[in-house]
């Protein structure tokens, strides 16, 4: 059992930059992959970024490459993305996710099973 809590949400202004947490609880969270998801008002919840727990590579969904970075510390069972150059686009409410198959990566939210409750994110133009 993983349980997920995210922070860090706000609202910022277009080419902002905010850091968001991901607090996770469990003695196995160094084996799962963790990602990021974003859901905007009544759109999909979409991939944003994950990152493999055996040798922490990240991945990306095209539309944040080069703006955001995803980053995990398994000693503090943390999970962080930090988002730079924030878009209008990028208005939603974030999901911190963990996937039991710590070497797959998963761009489908069906591949995760453990959800936190979202932080909302709110960029301004």
């Amino acid at each position: 059992q993983v349980q997920l809590v995210e922070s860090g949400g706000g609202l910022v202004q277009a080419g902002g930059s905010l850091r968001l947490s991901c607090a996770a609880s469990g003695r196995t969270f160094s084996s799962y992959a963790m990602g990021w998801f974003r859901q905007a008002p009544g759109k999909e919840r979409d991939f944003v970024a994950a990152i493999t727990w055996s040798n922490g590579w990240p991945y990306y969904a095209d539309s944040v490459k080069d703006r955001f970075t995803i980053s995990r510390d398994n000693a503090k069972n943390m999970v962080y993305l930090q988002m730079n150059s924030l878009k209008p686009e990028d208005t939603a409410v974030y999901y911190c996710a963990a996937d039991p198959v710590g070497w797959r990566e998963g761009r489908s939210a069906n591949d995760y099973i453990y959800w936190g409750q979202g932080t909302q994110v709110t960029v301004s133009s």
